[in-house]
């Protein structure tokens, strides 16, 4: 063990009896970026490798290359619109690093190999295959609308993308992410494909309108099920075409950006789609190029290839692929899909009763190393971006600086928030709830890992599933969600809808986290065309024009949102020290706590309202209400005064009126 002890230890006391394990950890990592700056020079060229496999033109010898990494297989042809599709006159040949290689020369094929022209690979594999395959490195990737069959496309654009963003900044919004998560083909109203186009003109403004500084992005890698909602990757290195073309997705990016908007990425290095003709599966005849082989490399669940992370070419493909989407499309960061499964080699179907189930033999080191790799290159090549891990199994030290010890994201997703949201709402009534459970899933993390807060994100909202509003209200949401009518389930509703939106912001994390609609109380889940609903969109979209409608609660929930997330980001509640709780009654329903100098006060008591109840404060001094969710405007009764003043008597005590399921956040007048 070295002379130094390791942050994350000295900082846990917890993990004292692992230290030997955390250190090895660190070691290991060290050991390997030390290889690869031996072999490489640099992380920064170990992941440049989209730049020699693919297709590219090289002006040296004036035309183009395609390399191709299969090193089992027999023999592979290039073939294609420009060939007219011969899969036998354009053989490919192993260079000296065994790589499959074809030049064609642009005096030669100037006319024929050009700009949205299909290609496609044949590989003679270690089976004695012949199939037509897609590059693995390929850019651009459609399906032919008559025949359904993916093809690589040539992208040579005439015009470069010319971008404007030079002034954006990260370095704020990484301190503290307001992310709008969202899906660009659900993204619109009408019964189809959303586009990159339609998203950028349409969806940005309402997300800039909504006060959010973040979006995060799904389904961007090209995917041929889209209902797998863009989590069975075909093509690492294509932005999907069924949306537009690739500078489409750049202009969105751009816009963002210039409406001072970072872009996350959802990335999917959890697992590959199995298909055969469309992805990475058995490129070159094996079951283990890019995959572990045998069982180990299927997950069960998913119906997936799961990567051998400890392999050095797949390393190379995946870092190379995070260099891509950061460079090429200016990226501010990744939300890493499913990072749970793959930690560990029985992806996180264990229960974590333990903590020597953080460092026994169920953790897959070599994801591990490799999540430390990436997470080294992704702030190597930005520093401010902004990494977040999909992890529910609490592993030590995963949002912590790897020189700490840890796993070196900047985020972990407060996966528990969710769960005990839904736990709640489907299990126990009102008058059941417990507070004490409540502040411990919101305020129990560690001190110096940071976390993504959220009520619901895209799990909660699919089919099968149901979205918080819907647990709230159910079918009353057809009929009842008229301005002008009364109606208990709706108002129980409204007023809880708000209430946990709020306390999930404020106390919850240094993050937060909405799924596109949600902050309206989107009715519907999320169903993507399939056999099973007869390929409809009618859930796979997003009705903006129940939010646009002032006589309806939709845009009532819409303005505490906007409202809620004003407050949050003028005060910097998210970058403050974890909340400090100032009172709490388990019968009465009332729970207290200061964050960033303002005090939150809730009421879950779904009937008692509360007159001149006494609450001590942090300090003496007179309080002012700045925003409770009794206001007219958010769907409430009107019940609090905002221009009372009310100072702490003698105890440092305030004493308020506080209506039934209401949240007031309070501030001392200086």
């Amino acid at each position: 063990m070295s002379k130094t002890t390791l942050a994350l230890i000295s900082d846990e006391p917890w993990l004292q009896d692992f230290a030997p394990a955390i250190q090895k950890r660190f070691e290991d990592y060290q050991a390997t970026l030390h290889q690869i700056n031996e072999s490489m020079g640099s992380i920064l060229e170990f992941a440049n490798f989209h730049d020699y496999y693919g297709v590219h033109f090289e002006p040296v010898r004036n035309g183009w290359i395609y390399r191709e990494w299969a090193p089992a297989a027999q023999q592979l042809f290039l073939t294609g619109d420009f060939n007219w599709w011969d899969r036998e006159s354009h053989p490919m040949r192993q260079n000296h690093r065994g790589d499959w290689e074809i030049f064609l020369p642009y005096a030669q094929y100037k006319d024929t190999f050009t700009h949205q022209s299909r290609i496609k690979v044949r590989v003679i594999d270690a089976q004695s295959r012949d199939l037509d395959r897609i590059p693995a490195y390929i850019r651009r990737v459609v399906q032919d609308e008559k025949t359904h069959d993916f093809t690589g496309q040539l992208w040579f654009p005439e015009k470069e993308f010319i971008w404007s963003d030079q002034d954006f900044s990260l370095e704020n919004i990484a301190q503290m992410p307001l992310i709008y998560e969202c899906h660009v083909g659900m993204a619109q109203e009408k019964l189809g494909v959303g586009t990159y186009r339609e998203f950028e003109e349409l969806i940005l403004p309402r997300i800039k309108k909504g006060g959010y500084n973040a979006i995060q992005l799904m389904a961007v890698m090209e995917h041929p099920y889209y209902g797998s909602f863009g989590y069975h990757v075909s093509n690492f290195f294509a932005p999907s075409s069924r949306f537009g073309t690739p500078e489409e997705l750049k202009s969105l990016i751009n816009t963002a950006h210039q409406m001072g908007i970072a872009v996350i990425m959802d990335i999917v290095h959890s697992h590959a789609v199995k298909n055969v003709n469309e992805g990475l599966n058995e490129f070159d005849g094996t079951d283990h190029q890019y995959f572990h082989p045998g069982d180990r490399g299927y997950h069960e669940g998913w119906d997936s290839k799961l990567f051998d992370y400890g392999k050095w070419e797949v390393q190379q493909f995946l870092l190379s692929n995070i260099r891509y989407w950061l460079e090429e499309f200016h990226f501010d960061g990744f939300r890493f899909d499913g990072a749970t499964s793959m930690l560990y080699h029985h992806h996180g179907n264990v229960s974590f009763d333990s903590v020597d189930k953080y460092f026994d033999e169920g953790v897959d080191d070599a994801a591990l190393r490799y999540f430390q790799l990436a997470n080294t290159l992704i702030h190597q090549l930005k520093p401010h971006a902004i990494s977040i891990a999909e992890e529910v199994s609490g592993m030590p030290g995963l949002s912590r600086k790897i020189e700490d010890g840890g796993i070196g994201f900047d985020f972990r997703l407060a996966m528990g928030i969710p769960d005990f949201w839904i736990k709640t709402l489907k299990h126990k009534t009102d008058e059941q709830w417990d507070l004490f459970e409540l502040w411990h899933e919101l305020s129990n993390r560690p001190k110096k890992e940071k976390s993504i807060a959220y009520a619901e994100s895209h799990d909660q909202a699919l089919v099968g599933d149901k979205s918080l509003a819907f647990w709230l209200m159910d079918k009353e949401m057809y009929t009842s969600m008229s301005v002008l009518e009364q109606n208990l389930v709706v108002d129980r509703g409204i007023a809880l809808h708000k209430m946990i939106r709020m306390i999930t912001l404020s106390l919850g994390g240094e993050g937060y986290l909405n799924f596109i609609g949600n902050e309206f109380g989107h009715p519907e889940w999320v169903d993507f065309p399939r056999e099973g609903n007869n390929w409809s969109y009618q859930y796979a979209r997003r009705q903006w024009s129940l939010v646009d409608a002032e006589h309806l609660r939709y845009s009532q929930l819409n303005a505490w949102d906007q409202a809620m997330i004003a407050l949050i980001s003028k005060h910097q509640i998210l970058q403050a020290p974890h909340g400090e709780q100032l009172y709490l009654e388990p019968d009465k329903k009332i729970l207290a706590y200061e964050r960033g100098g303002l005090v939150f006060v809730y009421s879950f008591h779904p009937t008692e309202s509360y007159f001149g109840f006494p609450i001590r404060m942090p300090e003496a001094g007179s309080y002012h209400i700045l925003l409770n969710s009794d206001e007219k405007e958010f769907g409430g009764f009107e019940r609090l005064n905002k221009s009372i003043a009310y100072p702490t008597d003698k105890d440092q005590q305030v004493h308020l009126y506080v209506p039934n399921r209401t949240t007031l956040i309070i501030k001392s007048k200086k």
